[in-house]
């Protein structure tokens, strides 16, 4: 049974910093690449970041300079580290494993005050 477990998210003032973290079971971590994305209330899932199996990383343009995607395959984990966090950035961010198939986590909830 494939597990993506996210946590990390809290409620912080604009200009802090969260890191997230996504724990993975049920799959070979190492051969998947590896995705954040977030939804705001009342709008769609949207990419935020991605490692790749490769350790490639890609960023929305809107994060960019501010978050920073990393991995560690023994600990079968992706993180999220977000500083200068944003009130827009508010959101349920969800952690994404794909490879031929995709898994999605629960999610969690960051609020970033003004």
């Amino acid at each position: 049974q494939v597990r993506l477990v996210e946590s990390g998210g809290g409620l912080v003032q604009a200009g802090g910093s969260l890191r997230l973290s996504c724990a993975a079971s049920g799959i070979v971590f190492s051969r998947y690449d590896m995705d954040w994305y977030r939804q705001a209330p009342g709008k769609q899932r949207e990419f935020v970041a991605t490692v790749t199996a490769g350790d490639t990383t890609n960023y929305a343009n809107f994060v960019k300079g501010r978050f920073t995607i990393s991995r560690d395959n023994g600990k079968r984990t992706v993180y999220l580290q977000m500083d200068s966090l944003k009130p827009e950035d508010t959101g349920v961010y969800y952690c994404n494993a794909h490879r031929s198939v995709g898994y999605w986590g629960q999610g969690t909830q960051v609020t970033v005050s003004s």
